[in-house]
């Protein structure tokens, strides 16, 4: 399969949460719809419509992972950050997508895909804390600890974490799985978390110093690794394949981190305000967006790189395809799949 980008001379990338008509130029796809040619056949994949149908099916599932019972303050706190309408499910997604490359039954990936997300969740509300990184606002509305308070924020991430792990072990079907590869996804995420992984990220993000490779890899490429490679193990890709979604899932999440920066750096010189960036090192604070626009040009090429190494599995890597040029010119607004 070759997977074919269509270049256009003036495509634009759109800030979603900030002031509109916001744009910056750089080479990607003009459409969130991917061309993919395999030979003689040519199909479109439409990116948003599997992303709201993952989208509504993950809701569902985690709405029903996290009851609310005794003590009721943790379980709504927690459901307050995963339920968020805000949410993307954007590492659930994508663990789904890697599964279905080599698997032929998504409902396999299920468990792992709602673990992630509360994993994912568990580090924003601790991300947003005043001792981290202060943020007042998540996912379009209050951050956690604004609402619950620092202390209940504090134990619903605490709680978030384990529950992921439970829920891997005790959903994952196990004649769809087995026990040796959720070991493995059990580790894969345990290693992402911890102190090699986004902790370390967030580390030297309160530290500072000119690591930003580093700390953008661990804080946001990390969960994009982990959701690539844990959609792999779960269906039994080969080790060479593992570490293909690895590179892959690293870049993209990177990737968008440096969209974010660019768009929101062009947004606050339109709008001539200060004061407005975010707290931590970002590509665009060290580097400039015209050297950051050509790391993003990189990421998007290693990524694409990656995935062309999947040419036997014909159309079922599209949607990673996509995720590529969704991170860059955001075709539509996820938030909106929630309504």
């Amino acid at each position: 399969m070759v997977f074919s980008t269509v270049l256009t001379s003036v495509p634009n990338l759109y800030l979603t949460r900030k002031p509109k008509n916001i744009q910056i130029q750089i080479r990607c796809l003009s459409s969130p719809s991917v061309s993919i040619s395999s030979q003689s056949n040519l199909t479109q994949f439409d990116l948003k419509a599997y992303w709201a149908t993952l989208y509504a099916e993950i809701t569902q599932k985690l709405e029903e992972a996290i009851p609310v019972k005794y003590p009721d303050q943790i379980y709504e706190a927690m459901r307050y950050s995963v339920l968020a309408k805000g949410a993307k499910r954007a590492p659930p997604v994508m663990c789904v997508a890697a599964y279905e490359i080599f698997g032929d039954n998504r409902l396999a990936a299920f468990p792992t895909a709602c673990a992630l997300e509360m994993v994912h969740a568990a580090s924003l509300i601790h991300d947003d804390l005043p001792c981290m990184d202060d943020a007042l606002e998540r996912r379009g509305q209050p951050s956690n600890h604004k609402v619950f308070g620092d202390d209940m924020a504090i134990l619903a991430g605490d709680a978030l974490f384990p529950l992921g792990f439970h829920h891997i072990v005790m959903h994952t079907p196990p004649e769809l799985v087995p026990e040796s590869r959720l070991l493995r996804v059990i580790a894969e995420i345990a290693r992402t978390v911890g102190s090699s992984g986004m902790a370390a990220g967030q580390f030297l993000d309160l530290k500072g110093g000119n690591t930003v490779d580093f700390i953008q890899e661990k804080k946001y490429g990390a969960m994009g690794e982990c959701s690539a490679v844990c959609g792999g193990l779960l269906a039994g890709a080969e080790d060479d394949e593992i570490e293909r979604l690895r590179r892959y899932g690293r870049a993209v999440g990177v990737l968008y981190e440096v969209v974010n920066d660019v768009l929101l750096s062009k947004s606050t010189e339109k709008e001539g305000t200060e004061g407005q960036e975010k707290k931590g090192k970002g590509y665009v604070r060290l580097y400039g967006i015209e050297k950051s626009m050509e790391i993003m040009e990189e990421l998007r090429s290693k990524a694409k790189n990656e995935l062309d190494g999947f040419e036997k599995y014909g159309d079922c890597v599209a949607p990673l395809y996509s995720f590529i040029d969704y991170a860059i010119n955001r075709g539509f607004n996820v938030s909106d799949l929630s309504q």
